[in-house]
């Protein structure tokens, strides 16, 4: 009944000269995404600076992890590289399929550590305003 409809920002590129990169990231964003909640994650934010993102990657290795920031896109990516054929499972509760979960990062956003714990991956995230874009006072003489 709700259908989902495709809406042309070209026009609005054409009107809205210099917006053209914010309609791109909209419509790369939502057109033609399958959401999923595979694997699961947490946003931590530990103070107006410091964040950290968790993701559930039981059954991962480090080496099955890849981490990718491209501009404002934190994209992570888990491929399995073992092939367990030799096991047969009675009951599989523990998805091991591949994934790729992608984040869009907010202006001045640095990616620092990742670590992997007991299945959880850690990454930590700083904002780190540049100085001339911080707020300052005028002395008045």
């Amino acid at each position: 009944m709700n259908a989902l409809t495709r809406f042309d920002t070209q026009a609005l590129n054409r009107a809205l000269i210099g917006f053209d990169s914010l309609f791109n990231d909209v419509e790369k964003r939502f057109a033609n995404s399958v959401q999923t909640n595979y694997p699961p994650y947490n946003v931590l934010k530990h103070d107006d600076d410091h964040f950290e993102i968790e993701i559930a990657v039981a059954g991962f290795d480090k080496e099955d992890v890849t981490i990718e920031v491209d501009q404002n896109l934190l994209t992570i990516k888990g491929t399995r590289l073992k092939d367990d054929n030799a096991s047969k499972y009675l009951h599989r509760g523990l998805a091991a399929r591949d994934f790729e979960r992608s984040f869009t990062l907010a202006e001045h956003m640095v990616v620092g550590d990742a670590e992997l714990t007991n299945g959880i991956l850690s990454v930590k995230l700083t904002r780190e305003v540049p100085e001339a874009l911080k707020p300052r006072l005028i002395a008045i003489k």
